[in-house]
């Protein structure tokens, strides 16, 4: 049986509520930290979206809800286009995006064309060579989809869909689900990814030193008659490897109110270029001023009076507000990171739209380590605005060290916030 704790972390990093303070006549925004619930399994919320543009019906691959994710009634996608794949080849799931603009369901699909591959090895290195990104589009609220398609930018071709990708020489592929798909007011689906880079040789590169070494990249859709997405592929972003091991990692990203785009993303510090973990593990961020087309070097994120801040190699995610604010959740630590670790405490703030930094002040510490723990992983969740509480709902689970032990999880977050 879930038990409903009403938390204060025992921390000085962590309070209940935080209000920030108001800067450039801007008023402020509060943050509570409601409610910490551990659950009995995991939450039928992960990976839910709101099917229309108003009203409480969600979906997710493979179900539905009429009433704000209370019930759910099973919703098999059809038609089954994965019954008669060959053994080892992959499709896995991604959440849901709703264009609400159109009533279209688009439904990535990160996949591996790999016979006899074994389906219970994660994250197998085959994949940096052979990812690559499906899609699938319904008209319907996700009871049927018209087809199963390979995601190709104009004049590319399956063995080389974008530039700079090769199948079977570098994967392309999704970030975790901060990674979230995003409509523009040009009416253009953008979906944020990441590229393997490959050298002079045709082979995979790692100039930084790491396991994995990617690119960031936004593939821009555009609407067809058909019911299909014309696609091309931004700039890429990329990553100083002297300053970032790794590259560009899991972007997400958001559209601000003058328009422009603002992405935020994850890089890493260790491996064989540092092995002592000396450089700075930075949040990364980069800004596009014409739709997603092109992007700023990316840079360290800083909050707003100018300081960077230490950040684990980690998902994080960007979240509008229905009252306007723009919020970033991650994890932020005091000391700086080694590659992964840790990933805790896990934090909720706002975004100054103006300056694109990350308000200080209005930081809430969501969850942590507890002093009785070796450990814990705050990540892989998924967050997403309550339509009848304006509550920032997130849900996922608190991980042991390692990945070891799961227990599910589910975090409220109150939003009290005046209108600009």
């Amino acid at each position: 049986m879930g038990r409903l704790l009403l938390v204060v972390l025992g921390l000085s990093l962590a309070v209940p509520s935080v209000t920030a303070v108001a800067e450039g006549g801007r008023r402020p925004v509060k943050l509570t930290l409601l409610a910490s619930e551990q659950l009995p399994s995991l939450s039928p919320l992960v990976y839910a979206t709101y099917l229309k543009p108003k009203g409480l019906e969600m979906v997710k691959v493979g179900g539905y809800s009429p009433d704000n994710g209370r019930t759910w009634v099973d919703l098999p996608p059809q038609p089954d286009f994965e019954k008669d794949l060959p053994h080892g080849y992959r499709r896995e799931t991604f959440p849901l995006f709703a264009d609400y603009a159109t009533g279209r369901l688009v439904r990535v699909v990160p996949s591996m064309d790999t016979p006899g591959l074994d389906p219970n090895i994660v994250e197998p290195p085959i994949a940096l060579e052979t990812y690559y990104l499906r899609y699938r589009v319904s008209v319907d609220g996700g009871k049927t989809y018209l087809f199963d398609e390979q995601i190709i930018q104009q004049g590319h071709t399956p063995d080389n869909p974008f530039d700079g990708v090769y199948y079977g020489k570098n994967g392309i592929f999704m970030g975790d689900v901060g990674s979230q798909l995003l409509r523009t007011r040009a009416g253009r689906i953008i979906i944020p990814a990441q590229a393997c880079c490959i050298g002079a040789d045709g082979k995979l590169s790692s100039p930084g030193g790491g396991f994995t070494y990617t690119d960031a990249v936004m593939i821009i859709g555009t609407w067809t008659r058909d019911n299909r997405l014309s696609w091309e592929v931004s700039q890429p972003i990329q990553a100083d490897p002297k300053r970032s091991t790794r590259g560009m990692i899991e972007p997400t990203v958001a559209e601000l109110p003058d328009g422009r785009l603002l992405c935020v993303m994850r890089g890493s510090n260790g491996g064989a270029l540092d092995p002592e973990f000396k450089i700075p593990s930075y949040r990364w961020f980069s800004v596009s001023r014409d739709g997603g087309y092109h992007w700023t070097t990316p840079a360290p994120w800083t909050y707003d009076d100018g300081a960077p801040f230490f950040s684990p190699s980690s998902m994080s995610q960007l979240l509008r507000h229905s009252s306007g604010r723009y919020f970033w959740l991650g994890n932020i630590s005091e000391q700086n990171c080694r590659g992964n670790d840790p990933r805790y405490p896990l934090y909720i703030g706002e975004v100054d739209p103006k300056s694109l930094c990350l308000v200080r002040s209005s930081l809430l510490a969501v969850d942590t380590k507890k002093p009785d723990e070796a450990g814990v992983n705050l990540s892989h969740w998924w967050a997403f605005e309550d339509r009848e509480t304006r509550e920032v709902v997130i849900v996922g689970a608190r991980y042991g060290p390692g990945y070891t032990t799961t227990s599910p999880w589910l975090w409220r977050v109150g939003v009290t916030s005046p209108h600009y």
